[in-house]
């Protein structure tokens, strides 16, 4: 079967793409090759629409698979793959955010994108060639869709800009952004960054950007050899539906006239409103709107048009409000920050704690410090191996006044506590300096816009009341935007009523010495460069402002680790004594956790032993019990010890756990002694020190030689009335 290749060369790399070999079912289909990393995109429509869903129903799932990378799941009992990893989740994100906004939000069919890693070399990341292949599908398909657009990862290696490096050199980089969009506009960006200058951001924004459109270009002639016309869901097709579309702009013109002067009773009126008193105006609009249509007469048919028009139009009015007179509903200026509460210390018992408050949005963060054992075993197809920091992101549903059930952490969870996550990881101290797993929990306590930004700042001061030495406190902002797709205003800290059409969520989080991560998605087709460039400088601007709130509650981790979190005893050991330590099947190791009561002995291989314990002295306990188990013995060197065997010929005394050596009859005592019963029995305690180390390893000791052995009157006596063996001659 001959199917459609093209290629092209991207970053250095070849960028190969199939059409129409696999998954021929669905309405657009590829595989995206780049270097050996392979990906099958697919992008599927359903034939019957779902009307009054109130929301556009698009899915995007990335599927890990571990055949992909040559592995087979490390669980015991279950080998398939289950729920997506986190990396997995925020990838779908990711491309979710990008193609999203270029949908027609009337569009009331399901659109489902799957991108399913098929094969992965180790050093191409999967999701570069997803998000490719994911506009490809779309673009080729018959689903409606205003693309294409392409995806690059920017990173600095030796001080200069590449395109897509691979894991070795992101490792090596100051920073990795990702970028999607066009050259001309930016829809989504994630950043992690070593607190870079914003103009070192700037500048590799651009150069991700301008790199796309050689991408786009061969999307576009792929488009035009294979591609399919696409369906056209909006143009009236008889007289019916043409009626029926201008009765709706009717009614909707109606039902604006109606809400307008609501609007600014309710909410412009109304400045110092809660996020609750605004959910309660909501319902007051619509419920005289009703009443006001059905006064007039209104059918409950166009009664429902009316209810719908009631989000859009008050989305409609904060932007113009903002655009036309630079105000904003909670009166506001365009770069202010709400009032800021930033507390530390406030549960007892806990490693650490940091209270955030931002306007409504409240955020409590709790910081535990554990064993180096306690790090969390990464096992997916991309990331094998472990991390020592761990940040989890809840969202219950009382921080918005709801009631739900409590699911567990989904994808706004797990890619909002990724994003703290990796705004905090450029200050944490260096492992071998600071050997605690480290796992903060941020608890969103009320959320009125950027409850990530509120973790970010929650999470650095739990941090340092917790003692752990970071290199400077982290804190983050969201900026917005108010557009009308002519005219455009960026706005300072973000809440979620001026997130609507039209608008953006910019995250950027920092030091004040500069950039450590930025997470961006838009409602609009995509940002121009001045936009980009007003937001990261103004979320500057409000990053200083927040942190020198936060240095008034806290300016630097404290000089000593929280009272309640254990402490960490480390040693290096022979890494050949590491079995003995271990002993057989874990015995030894175990038995000196049980009897020292310490939390966790953790080794490494290269004989780096960290001994964690809430209690001091059962920490030296076992510090001291691990030295003696690998001491090296050198001769001169002096042990008290312990007789555990006697000899005609001597006594045996344990001078370490597991580590004998023997005492001759002749270096018992400064006298000759006839019977080593007469000065040593069982279980004595004796001092020693080691007069030879044979070839064979084993140990002479001298109990004569070695200072502070106490003899009795009665030693001395047996040694006066002891027959004198006869010489030899």
């Amino acid at each position: 079967m001959e199917t459609p290749t093209f290629q092209m060369e991207f970053g250095g790399k070849t960028l190969r793409v199939q059409v129409g070999k696999y998954a021929r079912a669905a309405n657009g289909s590829c595989t995206v090759q780049y270097g050996n990393t392979v990906v099958l995109a697919t992008a599927v429509m359903s034939k019957e629409a779902r009307p009054g869903m109130g929301y556009f129903p698009l899915m995007v799932d990335f599927e890990e698979k571990l055949y992909a990378a040559g592995r087979i799941k490390g669980s015991r009992f279950i080998k398939r793959e289950g729920r997506p990893t986190d990396e997995a989740v925020l990838v779908a994100r990711f491309i979710d955010r990008a193609i999203r906004p270029l949908f027609d939000s009337r569009i009331e069919n399901d659109v489902q994108v799957i991108l399913s890693v098929l094969a992965f070399d180790g050093e191409n990341d999967a999701d570069i060639p997803a998000l490719i292949g994911a506009s490809l599908a779309l673009h080729i398909s018959d689903i409606p869709w205003n693309g294409p657009i392409a995806s690059a990862r920017v990173n600095d290696v030796e001080g200069k800009l590449i395109i897509n490096g691979t894991y070795a050199q992101r490792e090596a980089a100051n920073f990795d952004i990702d970028v999607a969009g066009t050259p001309e506009k930016l829809i989504m960006m994630e950043a992690n960054a070593m607190q870079t200058p914003e103009a070192d951001v700037l500048a590799a924004i651009q150069f991700g950007q301008e790199s796309l459109g050689p991408v786009i270009a061969f999307i576009e002639k792929i488009r035009s050899e294979v591609g399919k016309e696409k369906i056209d869901l909006f143009t009236p097709k008889n007289d019916e539906q043409r009626a029926a579309i201008a009765r709706k702009a009717e009614v909707t013109n109606r039902a604006n006239a109606i809400m307008k002067p609501l609007m600014k009773e309710l909410f412009l009126d109304a400045p110092k409103a809660t996020k609750t008193d605004r959910a309660v105006a909501k319902d007051t609009m619509k419920k005289r709107l009703v009443e006001t249509c059905k006064a007039e007469g209104m059918e409950d048919a166009d009664i429902a048009i009316a209810k719908s028009a009631l989000y859009p139009f008050i989305d409609s009015e904060i932007t113009r409000l903002i655009l036309d007179d630079g105000k904003r509903v909670d009166g506001r200026a365009i770069n202010e920050v709400r009032t800021i509460v930033s507390e530390v210390g406030v549960l007892p018992c806990v490693h650490g704690s940091g209270h955030f408050m931002r306007g409504e949005t409240q955020v409590l963060s709790i910081a535990t410090l554990g064993a180096p054992g306690d790090k969390q075993t990464l096992d997916g197809m991309e990331l094998v191996g472990e991390k020592s920091f761990m940040h989890h992101y809840n969202f219950p549903p009382f921080s918005v006044g709801e009631a739900k059930p409590l699911r567990g952490a989904g994808r706004r969870e797990i890619g909002h506590g990724a994003l703290a996550e990796k705004a905090i990881e450029p200050v944490l101290p260096k492992l071998e300096d600071f050997p605690y797993s480290i796992r903060v929990v941020s608890e969103v306590l009320g959320s009125n816009g950027s409850s990530s930004m509120g973790s970010t700042c929650g999470t650095s001061l739990a941090l340092m009341d917790a003692g752990v030495p970071i290199t400077a406190p982290v804190a983050g902002v969201a900026m917005g935007l108010a557009s009308d797709g002519k005219r455009y205003r960026v706005i300072t800290d973000l809440q979620d009523l001026e997130d609507g059409e039209g608008g953006m969520d910019f995250k950027v989080t920092g030091t004040e010495k500069g950039i450590t991560a930025i997470q961006l998605d838009t409602k609009t087709d995509g940002l121009p460069r001045e936009v980009v460039v007003e937001a990261i400088t103004g979320a500057r601007v409000a990053r200083l402002q927040i942190l020198d709130v936060m240095k008034s509650a806290i300016a630097a981790p404290r000089a000593e680790l929280s009272p309640t979190a254990p402490r960490i005893l480390k040693l290096r050991i022979n890494p050949d004594l590491i079995r003995v330590v271990i002993g057989s099947g874990g015995k030894t190791i175990n038995e000196i956790i049980a009897k020292t009561g310490v939390t966790a002995i953790d080794i490494e291989d290269d004989g780096l032993v960290m001994i964690t314990a809430v209690n001091g002295e059962s920490g030296k306990a076992a510090f001291e019990w691990v030295s003696n188990l690998t001491r090296e013995v050198k001769v001169g060197d002096t042990f008290d010890g312990e007789v555990v065997r006697l000899m005609d010929f001597g006594a045996f005394v344990q001078i370490l756990p597991g580590k004998d050596g023997m005492v001759h009859v002749s270096e018992l005592a400064p006298w000759r002694v006839e019977k080593v019963t007469d000065i040593v029995n069982v279980g004595d305690k004796v001092k020693v020190v080691v007069i030879e180390i044979d070839e064979k390893g084993r140990i002479n000791l001298s109990m004569k030689k070695a200072v502070g052995n106490v003899y009795s009157d009665e030693m001395r006596a047996k040694a006066s009335t002891a027959a004198p063996k006869p010489r030899s001659h």
